[in-house]
């Protein structure tokens, strides 16, 4: 894998790559990893955290992935919305 985001996975939407069900893995146990999320992601991924986030926000979009880790997907997915809110209230507030 490269530095860059790879290109998604071509998903039928009922199926996860081996990449998609590593990712979803290591969310759910990346805190028994030693050291920064960010340098975790780099060593086991070969990604930049950048990447990584993308690939994640695309992932828990999947119907695949929720049947695969409901839990954890949807506990993703409030936390995306929480910082979207966050994001535009903040815009708000200094427009």
């Amino acid at each position: 894998m490269s530095a860059q985001t790879p290109a998604p996975a071509p998903h039928g939407g009922d199926e996860l790559s081996d990449l998609d069900r590593e990712i979803l893995a290591f969310e759910s146990d990346w805190v028994s990893h030693a050291g920064a999320k960010d340098e975790a992601v780099r060593e086991r991924f070969a990604l930049t955290p950048t990447g990584y986030h993308q690939l994640l926000n695309r992932l828990i979009d999947l119907p695949a992935a929720e049947a695969h880790a409901p839990r954890l997907v949807r506990r993703l997915r409030r936390r995306r919305a929480a910082r979207q809110e966050q994001r535009s209230a903040r815009r708000l507030a200094s427009g």
